[in-house]
C-alpha cells in the first residue's frame, strides 16, 4: 500500500516514513510543505494520508476540504500537535477518518493506519480469506491450504493488494502505483515476474490456480 506523509518537520516525517515502511510494509512518499502535499494527494492514488495540520504554504484543514471536494476518498489520518476535544471534533467532522495526537504511540500509528486501510477496501478483518489462501495482515504470514508459504516482501505486498482487491481485477498499473514510492524506477515486466512467483509458491501443483489472468486487462485473486 501507499502513503503520502504531509508534515513540514522533515526528520520527523522520514521517521514516521521508515516507521510504516518497517511496521506495514507500506510503500511511502513524504512532502514538507502544504501546496506541494496537496498536488501529490490530489494527482496521485494513495491508500492513506496521514496529515500534519500546522504546515507552511496551505494548512492541513485546507488540504482536507480541498481533496474533499474534490471528490478524493483515500483514507486521512491528522497527526498533529493540536490535542483539544474541539481540534478532533474539527477534524473528524471536515472529512478526516481518525486522529492522532502527538506524541504519539508507534505501535498506535502502525495499528490505526493498517485499520483505515484495510476499511478503504471493505475489509476491517485483518485476516484476508479467498479460498483457501489465508493472509494474516499484521503478521504477514500466508498460508495456502493450511500450509505456509515463504514470501519475500515484494511478494507479499502484491498478494496482499492483490487480496484487499479480491474479486476485482488489478491492473499492472494500479500494481505499480500502490506498492511504489516516487523513488523508485519503473519497469514493465517486473509484475509479471511476481505473479508468476506467486503461482509457483501457492499453486505448485496447479490445484488452485489463485491468480487468474484477464488478458489486455490485469489479474484478479480468486475469492473462492
Amino acid at each position: 500500500m501507499r502513503v503520502l506523509v504531509i508534515e513540514d518537520e522533515p526528520v520527523l516525517a522520514q521517521n514516521i516514513a521508515q516507521i510504516l515502511k518497517e511496521g506495514a510494509g507500506f510503500a511511502v512518499d513524504v512532502s514538507n510543505d502544504g501546496i506541494d502535499g496537496l498536488h501529490l494527494a490530489i494527482n496521485n492514488p494513495f491508500d492513506l494520508i496521514i496529515l500534519d495540520l500546522m504546515l507552511p504554504g496551505i494548512n492541513g484543514m485546507e488540504i482536507l476540504d480541498k481533496i474533499r471536494n474534490r471528490g478524493i476518498k483515500t483514507a486521512v489520518l491528522i497527526l498533529t500537535a493540536r490535542d483539544t476535544s474541539q481540534d478532533i471534533v474539527n477534524g473528524l467532522n471536515c472529512g478526516a477518518d481518525d486522529y492522532l495526537t502527538k506524541p504519539f504511540d508507534v505501535g498506535e500509528l502502525v495499528a490505526r493506519s493498517k485499520a483505515l486501510v484495510r476499511r478503504t477496501y471493505d475489509k476491517p478483518n485483518p485476516e484476508i480469506v479467498a479460498g483457501k489462501l489465508h493472509i494474516n495482515t499484521l503478521t504477514r504470514n500466508v498460508k495456502m491450504d493450511g500450509e505456509a508459504i515463504e514470501l519475500t516482501a515484494m511478494e507479499y505486498k502484491t498478494l496482499e493488494y492483490m487480496a484487499l482487491r479480491c474479486g476485482e481485477v488489478v491492473t499492472k498499473t494500479e500494481l505499480l502505483e500502490h506498492l511504489y514510492d516516487f523513488n523508485w524506477e519503473r519497469f514493465s515486466n517486473v509484475i509479471e515476474a511476481y505473479i508468476s512467483s506467486l503461482r509457483r509458491k501457492l499453486d505448485p501443483n496447479k490445484t488452485f490456480n489463485p491468480i487468474q489472468t484477464i488478458r489486455g486487462h490485469g489479474y484478479i485473486l480468486k475469492e473462492k
